[in-house]
C-alpha cells in the first residue's frame, strides 16, 4: 500500500455495515471518484449514524433501547433545540439500529414519546455535508490499485475547490413490449455506437450485436457498459423507465445486473421517486434535468423536445409508438434498430446543445446534492443550511415544530388599468426576495435569537424578529450573489442560472410544508415586506407625476406620455430606478438602521403595450399581457399569459392573436383595420384554409380510468378512439392532440388527411377566435369607447 493524495468528482455514494469477515466495524461509507488517475473506489470504515433526541429524555430512551436490544452510545454535545431544550446525541453502528431505534422511539404512546430529530438524514450525505464537500474532493489513505480503478482505504476526505474532470459519457434507450419484455438496447458514445437486439442476425451497415433472447441480451448489456467504463450514463426518464425495466426483467429471469464499476450490482428502491444506485457511476436523465433548469416546454417527450430544440424528429411518427414498436419487432426489426439508435443520438445532442451536463455539475458544485437528484431544493437547503446551524449549536427542528397554523400570503399582484398604450416601462426589482432576506436578516436561525432578543432584533411580520447578528441565510446570499456576478463577468452562463435557480427557490423552501425550517412567520416576513416594498415604490413613482398600470411580484409596469421617443423613455426608466433605490437606501437606514440590499433596476421598454381585461368584465386582468419590443433593430411581440402563449391552444388561435396585435400596434393603426382582419379568418376557416391548424393539445392530468364524473374533450377523444382502436394505449401525464368535429371531440391522428374530418368550425369560431377579438375589443372601447355596431357584432 502506498499514500498518495487525489482530486477528485464524486459520481455515486453508498454506506453498508460491516460483514463477518470485515476487519473493521461499524458503517462502510463508500464513495466512487471521477479523477483525471481514473475511476476511484473511496472507503470510509468505522462509522457511526446519529440522531438526536431531547436530554430530559435520556434515560427513558436509554431503558427503551437496552429492552429492545439496541445498541447506542450516548454524547452529551453543544447541541439544542429551536425551543432551547438541550439535546443528546445518539450514535449507531449501523444504518438497521438507527431505523430499528426511531420507529421504536417514535411507536411509543404519547406520554411516553421520545422526539427524534434529524433521524431522517444518511450518514452518507451527512458526512460530506458536514465537510462542506460539493462534488470535488480532495482523498488521501491506504492506495491499491485494483483491476480498473485505485482503491483507496481508510480514506479522510476533505472538500476541494470546484474540479470538473473530463467526464465520460454514455447514451441509453430500450425498447420493449407493453409487458417489459425487452427487445433491444440501444448504447451511443464514447466510442461506441450498437444495438443490442434479441433475433436472428441480418445484414445491414447499421451495429448490431443480436442475442439469442433477453438473458443474452443483459449479458450483453454488461459486458459492453464493462468495456466503455461510462462515469454518467444518461437518457429520457431513463432512471423511472429504461432502467427500472432492465432491473425488473432481470429479477424475473435470475439475472443479477452487475453494471456498475468493481461488479457493482444496480440497485432500485421504489417510493415517492425512484432512487437509483449504481456503483461508480451516475445516471442523469434529460427530463428532470430540463426541469431542475427551469426549461418549460408543453410536453417533456423526447419526440417534443427534441423537435423544439433539435428541429428533428423520432423515426417513428405513429401516434400509438407502442403498437408499431411492437409490429417493427416482429416485421422489421432493422428499423426498430434504427429507431432505438436514433432516440440516443437525439438525447446526445439535446444535452450538447443545452449543455446539460454542466448545469448539473455546477449545481452539485453549489449544493453538494448528487448529479442524478430529481427536483431537491428542500434537500440543497438542507445540505448549504444544516451543517452551519450545528456549528451555532442548535439541530434542525422537524416539521410543525412552530406549532402555528396560519398561512402566509403570496407575492403582491396589484390591480391593473386595462387599454392599449403608446409607452410603457418595467422597473424590476433585481431578485427580490432573495435581497428582503439579506436586508432584514430573514433567516430560521435569526428568528429563534431575534424572539429571544426583540429589542436588537429587526421586525418583521406576523409577530417575528430577526436577529441583526445571529443567522445564516444573509451571508448566504451575499457569497451567492457576489458569485453569480463573477459568473455573468467570467461567461459562466451556467454557473449564473444553477445560483440563481438556488437563490430563487430560498423563499419557496422556507415556504414549502416539506421542508424541516418551513415557519409561516419566516415566508411571510418576506412576501408582506414584499407588498409594502412595491406598494411604496408605487406611490413614490407616482408622486413623480408618473401612473402606475399593474405591478407584479417584483416587477412594475409604469405608463409614459405618447410623445416620447424610446431614448426618452429609457433615460426615465434609469432616472426612476436610481431614485427609488436611494429612496429605500435611505428608508431602510432610517426605519431599521441596517443596510438596503434592494435594487430596482430599468428591464424593459414596451411600445405599445396593451393590457386586457378580465373576460367578461370590465376590470383590468392579472399576469397577461401583449408588448412591442425593439431586439436587435427588429421589432418583436413578448405575449405574458395570453393564447398565443399557451399550449393548449389551437395554431389558428395564435395566428390570428399574433395578426390583430400585429396591426394593433402598427403605427397606422385605426380600429377599422381589425374587421377585415377577423371577417378574413372566419372565411377562410369555412373555406377549410386552416385545417392543418385546428388541433388541441392538453395533457391527461389522471389515469383514464379515473376520469367518472367530469370528462373532458380530450378523454372523451381517447375514448371514442379507443372503442375502434382497443391497442391504442395512452398514459396520465402525456399529452392528448384532438380536433372538434362534427360528432365532437376526436382524437387527433397525424397520419390522417386532414380532409378526412368533419371539423365543426362553429365550434372554433366560438372558442378560438371570438374570445380573442372581444378581449381586443372591449378594452379598446373600455378606453376609448369608439366601436360601432359592426364591430361590436362581429361573431
Amino acid at each position: 500500500m502506498t499514500q498518495a493524495i487525489y482530486q477528485g468528482f464524486i459520481l455515486s455514494r453508498q454506506q453498508y455495515a460491516a460483514d463477518k469477515y470485515s476487519r473493521h466495524s461499524g458503517i462502510t461509507l463508500c464513495y466512487w471518484l471521477s479523477s483525471d488517475h481514473g475511476p476511484i473506489k473511496v472507503l470510509v470504515p468505522n462509522q457511526q449514524a446519529v440522531f438526536f433526541i431531547p436530554a430530559n429524555q435520556h434515560a427513558l430512551a436509554e431503558q427503551l433501547f437496552l429492552k429492545h436490544n439496541i445498541n447506542v452510545e450516548f454524547k452529551d454535545v453543544a447541541i439544542k433545540h429551536f425551543s432551547g431544550e438541550q439535546c443528546i446525541a445518539c450514535y449507531f453502528s449501523s444504518s438497521q439500529a438507527l431505523y430499528q431505534a426511531r420507529q421504536l422511539l417514535e411507536s411509543q404512546s404519547f406520554e411516553n414519546q421520545i422526539t427524534v430529530y434529524e433521524g431522517d438524514v444518511r450518514h452518507s450525505d451527512r458526512f460530506l455535508m458536514e465537510r462542506f464537500i460539493r462534488g470535488g474532493v480532495w482523498v488521501t489513505g491506504d492506495v491499491t490499485q485494483q483491476a480498473g480503478y485505485i482503491q483507496i482505504d481508510n480514506a479522510q476526505l476533505k472538500a476541494a475547490e470546484p474540479y470538473t474532470p473530463q467526464f465520460k459519457t454514455l447514451s441509453l434507450d430500450i425498447e420493449c413490449s407493453g409487458e417489459g419484455v425487452l427487445f433491444s438496447v440501444a448504447l451511443v458514445g464514447e466510442g461506441i455506437d450498437c444495438v443490442i437486439m434479441v433475433g436472428e442476425p441480418e445484414h445491414c451497415e447499421q451495429a448490431i450485436q443480436w442475442c439469442h433472447d433477453e438473458i443474452d441480451l443483459l449479458t450483453q448489456l454488461q459486458q459492453l457498459i464493462q468495456q466503455v467504463d461510462p462515469d454518467i450514463i444518461i437518457g429520457w426518464n431513463v432512471i423511472e423507465f429504461d432502467f427500472n425495466v432492465l432491473n425488473r426483467r432481470a429479477e424475473a429471469l435470475g439475472v443479477k445486473l452487475l453494471l456498475g464499476r468493481g461488479n457493482g450490482q444496480l440497485q432500485i428502491r421504489e417510493g415517492h421517486f425512484t432512487r437509483l444506485t449504481l456503483p461508480g457511476r451516475c445516471v442523469v436523465d434529460g427530463i428532470d434535468t430540463l426541469k431542475n433548469a427551469t426549461y418549460h416546454f408543453d410536453s417533456f417527450s423526447l419526440a417534443n423536445v427534441s423537435h423544439k430544440i433539435l428541429g428533428e424528429k423520432k423515426l417513428i411518427q405513429s401516434d400509438n409508438r407502442l403498437s408499431e414498436i411492437i409490429r417493427q419487432f416482429n416485421e422489421d426489426k432493422l428499423s426498430l434498430a434504427a429507431y432505438n439508435r436514433q432516440d440516443c443520438v437525439l438525447v446526445n445532442r439535446i444535452f450538447a446543445k443545452l449543455k446539460l451536463i454542466e448545469f448539473a455539475i455546477v449545481r452539485t458544485q453549489l449544493t453538494g446534492l448528487e448529479l442524478e437528484r430529481m427536483g431537491g431544493s428542500v434537500a440543497a437547503f438542507t445540505n448549504l443550511y444544516l451543517p452551519l446551524l450545528h456549528r451555532s449549536g442548535y439541530v434542525a427542528p422537524n416539521l410543525g415544530d412552530h406549532g402555528l397554523s396560519f398561512e402566509s400570503p403570496g407575492g403582491f399582484v396589484m390591480e391593473s388599468i386595462p387599454g392599449l398604450y403608446k409607452n410603457v416601462i418595467v422597473l424590476d426589482f433585481k431578485s427580490l426576495y432573495p435581497s428582503i432576506m439579506q436586508t432584514f436578516c430573514i433567516d430560521p436561525l435569526g428568528l429563534i435569537r431575534g424572539l429571544a432578543d426583540p429589542d436588537n432584533a429587526i421586525a418583521g411580520f406576523k409577530d417575528a424578529f430577526f436577529s441583526r447578528t445571529e443567522h445564516h441565510l444573509p451571508n448566504l446570499i451575499k457569497k451567492l450573489a457576489s458569485s453569480r456576478q463573477h459568473a455573468k463577468n467570467t461567461d459562466q452562463p451556467m454557473l449564473s442560472q444553477a445560483i440563481k435557480i438556488i437563490m430563487n427557490s430560498l423563499y419557496g423552501v422556507l415556504g414549502s410544508k416539506g421542508c424541516r425550517f418551513c415557519d409561516p412567520r419566516l415566508s411571510s416576513s418576506i412576501t408582506l415586506r414584499g407588498h409594502e416594498i412595491m406598494q411604496t415604490s408605487r406611490q413614490w413613482i407616482e408622486e413623480l407625476g408618473y401612473t402606475v398600470i399593474y405591478g407584479d411580484t417584483d416587477s412594475t409596469f409604469v405608463s409614459l406620455p405618447d410623445d416620447l421617443d424610446a431614448a426618452s423613455c429609457k433615460e426615465i426608466g434609469k432616472q426612476l430606478a436610481n431614485t427609488i433605490n436611494k429612496k429605500w437606501q435611505q428608508t431602510i437606514k432610517q426605519r431599521f438602521a441596517t443596510q438596503s440590499y434592494l435594487e430596482i433596476e430599468f428591464e424593459t421598454l414596451y411600445s405599445p403595450f396593451f393590457m386586457p381585461t378580465i373576460r367578461g368584465k370590465t376590470t383590468g386582468s392579472k399576469k397577461r399581457y401583449v408588448g412591442q419590443v425593439q431586439k436587435d433593430g427588429e421589432k418583436q411581440l413578448i405575449f405574458k399569459g395570453m393564447e398565443t402563449a399557451r399550449s393548449d391552444w389551437t395554431q389558428l388561435a395564435h395566428e390570428f392573436q399574433t395578426e390583430l396585435f400585429e396591426t394593433l400596434f402598427s403605427d397606422s393603426f385605426t380600429v377599422e383595420m381589425l374587421t377585415p382582419i377577423i371577417e378574413s379568418y372566419i372565411t377562410r376557416l369555412y373555406a377549410g384554409e386552416f385545417d392543418n391548424k385546428l388541433v388541441y393539445r392538453k395533457r391527461l392530468g389522471q389515469h383514464l380510468i379515473d376520469y367518472q364524473k367530469n370528462i373532458p374533450p380530450q378523454v372523451q377523444a381517447v375514448k371514442k378512439y379507443q372503442a375502434t382502436h382497443p391497442e391504442f394505449v395512452i398514459s396520465k401525464g402525456q399529452v392528448v392532440e384532438y380536433v372538434y368535429t362534427k360528432s365532437g371531440a376526436e382524437l387527433y391522428i397525424e397520419q390522417v388527411p386532414a380532409t378526412e374530418y368533419q371539423f365543426d368550425y362553429n365550434v372554433y369560431v366560438e372558442k378560438q377566435l371570438k374570445p380573442i377579438a372581444e378581449m381586443i375589443f372591449n378594452a379598446l372601447d373600455l378606453t376609448n369607447g369608439y366601436l360601432n355596431v359592426k364591430q361590436k357584432n362581429l361573431f
